[in-house]
């Protein structure tokens, strides 16, 4: 080997492990692009799509973090902010931020609402992802302010209650309590009440299918988008994407089952459409923008919730990001294919809550 391109990768190595020491990924990603290649290793290619370099990076840098098996909830909670602090790079800058309860199911529920300084009069309802149980208003911080600033919108993230703690169907009545709650005081948010969209990531899109769908079926104000990243739309069923990236792609398969017997430790209640909004039916409901990943056990239920959505005639964009893996929305620190599909979320978001630019 080439004495230069080694002594190269002898640092990039070092700085791999000085990222999971320091619990940041400045280190990677300040690497040159070849280096960063070349600590990846072998391209991996599966169902005809490649993996990013960079995420493929990061996962070997994943992989050197403490194992995840058999972990207690409140470590899985742990981990998951502090795996969120390792990609989420520097937080943006707000107008202001400011802690506030609304609504939910059963009583007040915590939230944080996100002013950028160039908001306009558009709002995100944001639920965060965690598979239910764990994630919350601290582990998606800065993927809030980044959508906040990027969209020129107010969001506001919701603290729903998570399993085992509150199990299925608490956190979907949550979500549709607190959505109908921003919308009756959206003037005291400083939006606009025709101008709200509901949105989440993983769990969160789920609540985001839900919350639509519920509108519908309650006769409630809808949304004016339903943005669902990634995510996971049926307990019951199992599709082809869950057995070809079990393993090695953040969220495994493990991982699923774990979540969902947390969630609904009672069976029963998997096919309820506020569970699995995938087996409910989605006529009616507001625009969708749904974005998958090609390295997601979850993608194939994603696609085929766009498709259904799509065949109900409900105005549909669909983004399948083909090298990309579940999770990358928050991957703020990580450029290249992943800023660019985090860019096409936010375009959409703006060009839906502010009709008028």
């Amino acid at each position: 080997m080439n004495p230069r391109v080694d002594a190269l990768l002898q640092a990039g190595l070092a700085a791999v492990q000085k990222a999971v020491q320091g619990n940041a990924l400045k280190p990677v990603t300040a690497l040159p692009p070849a280096v960063r290649r070349r600590l990846a290793g072998a391209p991996i290619e599966i169902d005809g799509n490649v993996l990013d370099p960079d995420l493929q990076l990061l996962l070997r840098l994943e992989a050197m973090l403490p194992g995840r098996g058999n972990q207690s909830v409140e470590t899985r909670r742990a981990h998951l902010v502090s795996s969120a602090r390792l990609v989420a790079g520097q937080p943006r800058e707000m107008l202001r931020v400011t802690e506030l309860t609304v609504r939910g199911a059963d009583g007040q529920l915590g939230a944080r609402l996100y002013v950028p300084r160039t908001a306009e009069r558009g709002l995100l309802v944001f639920f965060h992802g965690g598979g239910w149980v764990a994630g919350d208003l601290d582990s998606h911080d800065a993927y809030c302010r980044d959508v906040a600033a990027e969209a020129g919108a107010r969001v506001l993230s919701v603290d729903y209650r998570r399993a085992p703690e509150a199990p299925a169907p608490v956190a979907a009545e949550d979500a549709v309590a607190a959505f109908t709650w921003a919308v009756e005081h959206a003037e005291d948010l400083g939006a606009d009440p025709a101008l709200i969209a509901v949105g989440g990531d993983s769990a969160g899109g789920n609540l985001a299918a839900v919350v639509a769908q519920q509108c519908v079926v309650r006769d409630l104000a809808p949304p004016v988008l339903q943005l669902m990243i990634y995510p996971g739309l049926d307990l019951v069923g199992r599709r082809p994407s869950r057995d070809l990236f079990a393993e090695g792609f953040f969220l495994t398969d493990e991982d699923i089952s774990w979540y969902r017997d947390h969630y609904t430790p009672d069976p029963s209640v998997r096919t309820d459409p506020r569970v699995s909004p995938l087996l409910g039916d989605p006529t009616g409901t507001a625009p969708a923008y749904v974005a998958t990943a090609g390295f997601d056990p979850l993608r194939d239920e994603g696609d085929e919730y766009a498709e259904l959505l799509t065949k109900a005639g409900v105005p549909t964009t669909h983004h399948r990001e083909p090298t990309l893996v579940h999770g990358y929305a928050s991957m703020l620190a990580v450029g290249g294919p992943t800023r660019a599909a985090q860019l096409r979320i936010t375009t959409h978001l703006r060009k839906v809550l502010n009709p008028e630019d």
